[in-house]
């Protein structure tokens, strides 16, 4: 029998070897039931689901308006379901914002009850992923206690 060496770890199976999944939640919105709920609701609906930075940045393309919030929206039920905790505990929609960096990369930012949850279940970094068509919209949360990012 011929002894082999010890293979390394490329620097990718060291990173993912040391971050733990904590949490996955995926969510579905029809952007038919956000434009309604804003038809019905107005401005008092997006200001209580959506935080300023938000509402800015889906009303900068109006023609993708509702896509955009249809994308939000189901990003923080994602969020909810990764947590583990749906709408209970004090958590509020606008306790999770969606961001994006300069090259537009979708995060998560936890204020509030939701920022408490993640950290006593000991979440540190969220991956997210956007996608929306005219009809419909879709998201992924997945909750680590990777520190790499912060």
């Amino acid at each position: 029998m011929i002894a082999r060496a010890p293979i390394e770890r490329s620097c990718r199976d060291r990173y993912l070897a040391a971050m733990a999944v904590l949490g996955h939640g995926v969510d579905l919105v029809e952007t038919a039931r956000i434009r309604h709920l804003f038809d019905q609701h107005g401005s008092h609906f997006l200001d209580r689901v959506f935080t300023a930075a938000e509402q800015a940045y889906c009303d900068a393309n109006p023609k993708r308006r509702f896509e955009h919030f249809a994308a939000r929206f189901a990003a923080k039920e994602a969020v909810l379901k990764a947590l583990g905790t749906g709408w209970r505990g004090g958590i509020g929609w606008t306790d999770i914002e969606v961001l994006r960096d300069p090259a537009g990369k979708p995060s998560v930012a936890l204020h509030g009850q939701a920022a408490a949850v993640a950290a006593a279940a000991g979440i540190r970094n969220w991956l997210l992923s956007l996608s929306h068509v005219e009809t419909h919209a879709f998201a992924s949360a997945i909750a680590t206690n990777d520190s790499s990012n912060e």
